[in-house]
């Protein structure tokens, strides 16, 4: 019996002192998350209050600090919110971290990636703002950017050269510099494009229109005129919207052989 290839792991050291500790899960809105992104790491963001009555759930605030609100001073965003409280006890959760490795050990083998528990999740918090006149302040302004359309008309007073229109694009020029070095298609006479038609249905049975404007260089409405006398146009597949030569004006090798072989037949029945 094959054994299958087991999947490749890594051992990783996994520090398990402060497995016991109780942490929380809070959920912060996206002003705050931006503004604490922003702040540098060694100032106050905020401070959390816990008051507590007999007989009564806990009540948890969130007070922004001053070098918060100041970091973006254009942006005004609430100062207080409240933190509503909901225990985990369905579902097991924890906080891990962990430390890339910087030197050696004593033996002189690099150090592994440690990874650390920091603690289980006891309880999910939800930070919501205080229906205040700030907060409504930050939605009214939320409100108006979104309702602000993309692209704005401007009038101009005065002639501004990097927005003047352009008389005559680029790739229209090419065009029609293209269009004049291969000339204007001239209609042939009949019977010559006729016999163009003709030798090129004796090397291939099917054609499509692009192909025969190609080898005949008429104009398509012109050829499409002749095409109709001569020819059919396949509507069903597998050779739809191409064009094959009536049966009057074929001549294959496969058609020789079915009158030849017909004759033979005749031939015998005699």
């Amino acid at each position: 019996m094959s054994k299958e290839a087991e999947p490749a792991r890594s051992d990783k050291e996994l520090d398990l002192s402060n497995a016991g500790r109780g942490v929380w899960l809070v959920k912060v809105p996206k002003y705050i998350a931006n503004k604490w992104e922003k702040a540098p790491g060694n100032i106050e963001v905020g401070k959390l209050k816990i008051s507590k009555q007999v007989g009564q759930k806990a009540q948890v605030s969130l007070t922004l600090s001053e070098a918060v609100i100041n970091i973006d001073p254009g942006e005004e965003i609430p100062r207080e919110h409240k933190l509503d409280v909901s225990v985990v006890t369905k579902q097991t959760l924890g906080v891990f971290s962990h430390s890339v490795p910087s030197g050696t050990k004593e033996d002189g083998a690099p150090e592994g990636e440690k990874l650390f528990m920091e603690g289980r999740i006891v309880q999910r918090l939800e930070c919501r703002p205080l229906g205040d006149n700030a907060y409504m302040k930050m939605k009214l302004e939320s409100i108006r950017k979104a309702s602000q359309p993309a692209r704005q008309v401007k009038s101009l007073e005065k002639i501004v050269h990097n927005f003047k229109p352009v008389s005559d694009h680029k790739h229209n020029i090419e065009d029609k510099e293209r269009k004049k070095a291969e000339g204007k298609k001239s209609r042939d006479d009949k019977n010559a494009v006729l016999d163009m038609l003709f030798n090129a249905f004796e090397k291939h049975q099917y054609y499509n229109i692009k192909d025969l404007v190609k080898i005949t260089r008429q104009p398509i409405s012109y050829l499409k005129e002749i095409l109709k006398e001569v020819c059919d146009y396949n509507m069903k597949n597998p050779h739809k919207n191409m064009w094959e030569l009536k049966k009057e004006y074929r001549h294959y090798k496969d058609d020789d052989k079915k009158e030849e072989s017909k004759g033979m037949s005749d031939s015998d029945s005699d």
